[in-house]
């Protein structure tokens, strides 16, 4: 190590930042280019372009029973097709995640059906939380929507840290959109996983255990589930409108 005149070691030199935009960029370029390929494959190997239309078709009909057939066909590695449809599922945020939940009860029973849920619900949550930490907000507005994502963004306004765990127990709250929104602000990625977990518990268990007890309870069950999201939304429009006139009435 060079020493100076005095005796001294130079002060080292301090560390060169890339520049901000230029990570950006080759970020959103890398998701460009697995977005690409993933067109490429879909275009160029009939192969995968029919197991992905099937997989589409079964999850847009919710077709339970042949969603079990389809997971259970690749016999051992099931689980891991399993877990794999829910990460997609979490990227491609139209797709129904309840089905697949549903599906690994009435396959694997409702113990271990709830544990394979519990992990790819949490597994494709941590996933999407990456993918907005990493790539920032721009991308991610791609995937899910600005409207999806400004929603979001009032939810934890309103929740604060608490905002992951409550928008896992309500049905009907998009899982992914807050996964997304929560990967762009500050919260710590351990806490985010603890949160998740916690908060879709109870939700996989019921639903492993419909899937595999009481299939045919399935729709009752979705109905009024959406009957209680409804509910929550028309509360919470109700005291947004009461907040915007307490102003007016102030200023009279």
């Amino acid at each position: 190590m060079p020493v100076s005149k005095a005796g001294r070691t130079p002060p080292a030199m301090p560390p060169v930042k890339p520049d901000a935009r230029l990570v950006w960029w080759a970020r959103f370029g890398l998701f460009l280019a697995l977005g690409a390929l993933f067109g490429l494959l879909y275009l160029a190997v009939p192969a995968f372009r029919a197991e992905v239309g099937q997989v589409l078709g079964i999850l847009g009909r919710g077709d339970i029973g042949g969603l079990r057939d389809y997971i259970l066909s690749y016999g051992l590695l099931a689980p891991v097709i399993s877990v794999f449809l829910m990460v997609v599922q979490a990227l491609a945020a139209p797709l129904p995640s309840f089905v697949i939940t549903f599906a690994n009860g009435l396959a694997f029973g409702v113990f271990w059906g709830w544990l394979l849920s519990l992990f790819g619900h949490t597994l494709a949550a941590a996933v999407c939380f990456g993918i907005a930490r990493y790539l920032g907000r721009g991308p991610v507005e791609v995937l899910v929507g600005k409207a999806g994502l400004q929603s979001a963004d009032r939810w934890f306004a309103n929740w604060g840290m608490y905002a992951v765990f409550v928008g896992r127990l309500i049905p009907g709250i998009s899982f992914d959109v807050i996964s997304f929104a929560a990967g762009l602000t500050r919260m710590r990625f351990k806490s985010f996983l603890v949160a998740t977990a916690l908060g879709v518990l109870p939700q996989t268990f019921l639903y492993s255990f419909l899937g595999r007890q009481a299939p045919q309870f399935v729709g009752l069950f979705l109905v009024t589930s959406g009957l209680v999201v409804a509910g929550f939304v028309a509360y919470a429009l109700h005291q947004h409108r009461k907040r915007r006139r307490r102003p007016k009435r102030n200023l009279r």
